[in-house]
């Protein structure tokens, strides 16, 4: 079984995808912050940087390794260092990590 890759419309109306491959996931990451846990707003040109996404795509290399749990859809909390920004969307928040910078995946306790 192998994750659906991101899809995009062009200006042509053509589809395009982005896939990882080798040990990478594609991650969208998560909006930065502009409250604090307080509640005190931030101005606009600071923000809390944020390192936590979800994963959009997964390449089939990392599908295959059982070392690596990840799964579509998972947020994770990733060290952006090595991650390679994708000129994708018009926010520009997916970026290709390699599946060693993906340091935790959140998940829930089954009741």
């Amino acid at each position: 079984m192998t994750s659906k890759p991101q899809p995009s419309r062009k200006a042509t109306g053509a589809l395009e995808i982005v896939e990882p491959l080798g040990k990478r996931v594609l991650i969208r990451k998560d909006e930065d912050k502009k409250q604090t846990k307080m509640g005190i707003h931030l101005p606009d040109k600071v923000e809390i940087p944020t390192i936590t996404g979800r994963v959009v795509a997964i390449s089939a290399h990392v599908e295959r390794d059982v070392d690596y749990p990840i799964k579509q859809y998972d947020r994770v909390l990733f060290h952006p260092k090595n991650s390679v920004p994708v000129d994708f969307e018009g926010d520009n928040r997916l970026f290709v990590v390699p599946v060693e910078d993906v340091v935790a995946v959140f998940r829930r306790e089954a009741d």
